[in-house]
């Protein structure tokens, strides 16, 4: 499927002429962040739109409560800076966080030019505002509950409008194409062929890898491909110890982990345990006190009473509220069976965000010349080592901004020949096998990575990632598609490309995991998202990032450096 301008309908259409193109730029993910990158990108460049689903859902479009701006008298920027640097835990770069707060009101009046439907305040134009964990004031804007929706779908539309751009659906991307230091395009997996695209620059934005884990917020999709096809490149990572878990996702036996957001315990709902007392009593905030510590209070008082879940109690916000407010989640539990306005809901802690990956500079560039990345994929130094709630929209959309200077380097582009085609000679293993292979990791991943960490089962785990890296590495049917030349391609029959694209996803995430359990076992101390309760206090000698690159061995760098 190609969506684009009048003048590029014709040629998008032809898969070939997608091939012998070298496109300026290259934008991998179409949520939030690759639809605004795209919008902020200089007009006349020629744009291609890369997605690997073919159905509307991402990451962006789950998102509930909002997106934070100063939009009113009552708030200020440095209100806004200062509360985002409290929740990052002293790593937070302040130029990033200053550049976020600064630049926001300014994308939210871009938002409304591009019909963003923000709720207002009854009976008047002023933009309607909530609170949530850890800001100090009423700054998060919102669409009822479905904010990501309502923005995606506002991005959407015009992006559909922006000349010289066009999008294809259902394409993998395998690995980036770095030709004499700097990545020239990338290798993808479309319908019965694997083939190379070749680009000035390429914007990685692809989301996050929250769904590595078993209990999580996040769509199938959020496997953390950008973060391990970038390093993979030599691209330098960031900071994957830092992962937020959600301190309320519903929880019920074979229902997906809906997340219950945190703006409804901003209007007044309340945690509760098995006995009726608050689960977060003792925290300073209480209901509303920083995820990261709302989570483990969660999981210790769970683990206390011996229960898969506590309970949110959604009836203190009154019926008028949820209903006009937050319909989305009313709908979604009645039609499990649940009356959250009459009874409390079961919840229990998720993976959700994670504040690591690739590290890039203000500009957004990373350290691998000619490769970008926007939106959580990016470690910019915003969110630290715990992101302030509803500041990640608005970071996908003031970093996207940060390209609207970006000119490409197309001099000497290599063009990938037509009619190189060779058949793949191996058949991956069934997805079933590989699907099993897949579930077993996001078991593992939540029992040794998840909301608690103990030094030596992550070390123990790290040496089994490492086998099992190894034993997809040694199979035929990937060592195929990673040998493969550029301006050369794979052709597959139609019914092995589910299993090579699992393979494929398989190996990714084994990377992913891999790299964010060997800077959990580096980091030696509890920050944040981060909690070892072999080293359960913060450190001030551990106030720097680490930094994992390939083929190097993982280390630390100062607070406030980029890419």
């Amino acid at each position: 499927m190609v969506i684009g301008s009048q003048q590029d309908q014709g040629q998008a259409t032809d898969q070939q002429e997608l091939e012998r193109r070298a496109w300026d730029v290259i934008v991998v993910g179409g949520g939030a962040a690759g639809l605004m990158a795209c919008l902020e990108l200089p007009a006349h460049l020629r744009v291609l739109l890369l997605s690997k689903v073919s159905g509307p859902p991402s990451a962006s479009r789950w998102a509930q409560g909002g997106i934070a701006a100063v939009t009113t008298t009552e708030d200020s920027f440095a209100s806004h800076h200062q509360d985002t640097i409290a929740a990052g835990a002293g790593l937070c770069d302040p130029q990033a966080v200053s550049l976020l707060v600064h630049e926001a009101p300014g994308c939210v009046q871009r938002l409304l030019e591009l019909g963003m439907a923000f709720d207002r305040e009854l009976g008047s134009d002023r933009l309607s505002t909530t609170l949530e964990a850890a800001h100090s004031h009423r700054r998060v804007l919102h669409a009822q509950d479905r904010t990501g929706g309502a923005l995606v779908d506002a991005l959407e539309r015009e992006v559909q409008r922006r000349p010289g751009l066009s999008q294809r659906q259902g394409v993998i991307a395998l690995q980036l194409w770095v030709e004499s230091g700097r990545c020239c395009g990338l290798q993808v997996l479309d319908g019965d062929r694997i083939h190379w695209l070749a680009a000035g620059a390429v914007v990685l934005a692809t989301g996050g890898g929250g769904h590595l884990f078993s209990h999580s917020t996040n769509p199938t999709q959020s496997s953390g491909d950008g973060v391990a096809i970038a390093w993979c490149a030599g691209a330098a990572v960031r900071d994957l110890e830092f992962v937020q878990f959600h301190p309320t996702a519903l929880m019920l036996p074979g229902a997906p982990h809906f997340l219950i957001s945190e703006a409804v315990r901003g209007e007044g709902a309340r945690l509760l345990d098995a006995q009726g007392q608050s689960p977060v009593a003792k925290l300073p905030g209480q209901d509303l006190a920083p995820r990261d510590r709302v989570s483990r209070a969660l999981a210790r008082r769970m683990r206390e009473q011996g229960v898969e879940n506590l309970w949110l109690d959604l009836r203190p916000v009154g019926r008028r509220r949820l209903e006009s407010q937050f319909p989305t989640i009313l709908g979604r539990c009645r039609q499990l069976g649940l009356e959250p306005l009459e009874a409390p809901i079961p919840v229990a802690p998720a993976a959700h965000y994670w504040m690591g990956g690739v590290s890039t500079g203000l500009d957004a560039a990373t350290s691998l010349p000619g490769l970008y990345a926007v939106g959580e994929v990016a470690c910019t130094g915003v969110h630290g080592a715990n992101r302030l709630a509803s500041n990640s929209l608005m970071e996908c959309l003031v970093f996207a901004r940060q390209l609207r200077n970006l000119r490409p380097d197309c001099r000497n582009l290599p063009q990938p020949p037509l009619g190189s085609s060779t058949k793949i000679n191996s058949k991956p293993p069934s997805a079933k096998a590989l699907s099993g292979q897949i579930a077993e990791l996001r078991s593992l991943c939540w029992a040794v990575a998840g909301l608690e960490r103990r030094g030596h089962t992550l070390r123990g785990s790290l040496e089994q990632l490492r086998r099992q890296r190894s034993a997809v590495e040694a199979d035929p049917c990937w060592r195929e598609t990673q040998s493969l030349l550029p301006g050369r391609q794979l052709l597959l029959a139609a019914e092995l490309h589910d299993g090579l694209s699992l393979l494929q996803e398989l190996h990714q995430r084994l990377l992913l995991a891999e790299l964010l359990i060997e800077a959990s076992l580096f980091r030696q101390e509890s920050r944040g998202g981060h909690f070892r309760i072999d080293c359960p206090a913060k450190q001030p000698f551990w106030q720097c990032h680490s930094i994992q690159r390939l083929g190097r061995e993982i280390s630390t760098a100062p607070v406030g450096m980029g890419a």
